[in-house]
């Protein structure tokens, strides 16, 4: 469903992120991701001077960063096709230093330790911030719990998951009306919420 009609507007930046999961023949597992910034409009470019043509790249980065079946990053790769400093791609090495890392709880925090500030690149730790998300439509395993007592991560995330929601109790019924993993009590269920159920 589309959004409502705009106001009078007119287009001046799109940013395109592409993030896919891969499944390798040796167990691991390959993420993915893709940025592609453009003007919708002729601008003046920074490295090399002239004109950058509206729709032409302002970035254009590729990470593919390989995983195994418990989420520790095993390779972590970047290639900058358009970039607008001269010095961009030296952000690239810093990358390394994750290496080892979880790509689950914590992981945020492991990339502004790693890459925060000028050690490597905004863009760069912007697509590492969401492959955890595509980590998790690509290998959900392993992100449940060894525990069949605890509730999977993601309950207790968003409105669809709330515990006290008809999502909890048609999915993971043994979880319906607990407290959330932070140990703060559910919130008791809205009128709405109950009418639905």
């Amino acid at each position: 469903m589309p959004l409502s009609p705009p106001a009078p507007r007119t287009a001046r930046h799109a940013r395109r992120v592409i993030y896919q999961g891969f499944e390798r023949e040796d167990g691991l597992w390959d993420l993915e991701g893709e940025l592609h910034d453009s003007k919708m409009h002729d601008a003046p470019a920074l490295r090399g001077g002239g004109i950058r043509r509206a729709g032409e790249p302002i970035h254009h980065m590729w990470l593919r960063v390989t995983v195994n079946r418990v989420l520790v990053v095993q390779a972590i790769e970047a290639s900058m096709d358009t970039h607008p400093l001269r010095e961009c791609p030296q952000a690239r090495a810093a990358l390394q230093t994750m290496v080892g890392c979880t790509m689950g709880r914590g992981w945020r925090q492991a990339i502004q330790k790693n890459l925060g500030g000028v050690a490597s690149c905004t863009h760069l730790r912007e697509l590492l911030f969401n492959l955890a998300t595509a980590a998790f439509q690509t290998l959900p395993a392993a992100f449940a719990s060894a525990d069949a007592d605890e509730p999977p991560r993601h309950l207790g995330q968003c409105t669809g998951w709330d515990f006290n929601g008809a999502g909890v109790k048609e999915y993971f019924p043994q979880f319906y009306g607990r407290a959330t993993p932070g140990g703060a009590p559910a919130l008791p269920p809205t009128p709405a919420t109950t009418e639905a159920q």
